[in-house]
């Protein structure tokens, strides 16, 4: 199978998961500079939460570009990130409205989990592809890949001494990954110089 038609159904639903997030926002209940204030947590985990869905959108399109064949095995991991990454909308706005720490710890464990979900899909791709795997090549040791679970973890765990240590850590994690991933976009570029 193409990667056409799983690209077309993950960059909808990631639409999708950003309109809602968007609705979920509230406007300020005066036309004033402190009623926007008031508003100002929303619209950081807003764009906290989008920064995410931007980062796994752009990794994604890089990743498929690498990607030859569609497994039954991809396209369910592939759904498996998209469950993850359609809580999002959910686990934002419960922060938004409780900035405390079950709140903040479920919204690390969301991110975790769409980071776990993330490694499967590029796992269950390499597995499809065998060992000519442009993926596998591209990919190499990935040491953001390792990292960033790691910095999760420390984020649920700092959510049990104060919220605002998650978040710095979860904003780390956002700022590592801003940039997309260099070695999949030179490999795709080297392989379509051959």
């Amino acid at each position: 199978m193409r990667t056409s038609r799983l690209e077309a159904f993950s960059d909808g639903v990631l639409a999708i998961i950003i309109t809602i997030m968007v609705l979920e926002l509230h406007t300020p209940e005066a036309p004033t500079w402190s009623a926007l204030g008031d508003s100002a947590n929303g619209l950081l985990t807003y764009l906290l939460s989008f920064v995410y869905v931007g980062i796994y959108w752009s990794n994604h399109h890089h990743m498929f570009q690498l990607t030859e064949r569609v497994t039954g095995t991809v396209l369910w991991a592939n759904l498996h990130l998209l469950f993850w990454l359609s809580l999002y909308p959910f686990t934002t706005s419960w922060m938004d409205e409780h900035f405390a720490r079950i709140p903040v710890l479920v919204y690390g464990v969301n991110l975790l989990m769409a980071a776990i979900a993330y490694y499967l899909l590029q796992l269950s791709i390499i597995r499809a592809e065998g060992d000519s795997s442009l993926l596998k090549q591209a990919v190499g040791r990935d040491v953001k890949g390792r990292i960033s679970p790691v910095i999760y973890l420390l984020g649920i765990g700092g959510a049990f001494l104060s919220p605002w240590i998650s978040i710095v850590l979860f904003t780390a994690v956002a700022v590592m990954w801003l940039v997309p991933d260099t070695r999949l976009e030179r490999f795709v570029i080297d392989q379509q110089g051959r």
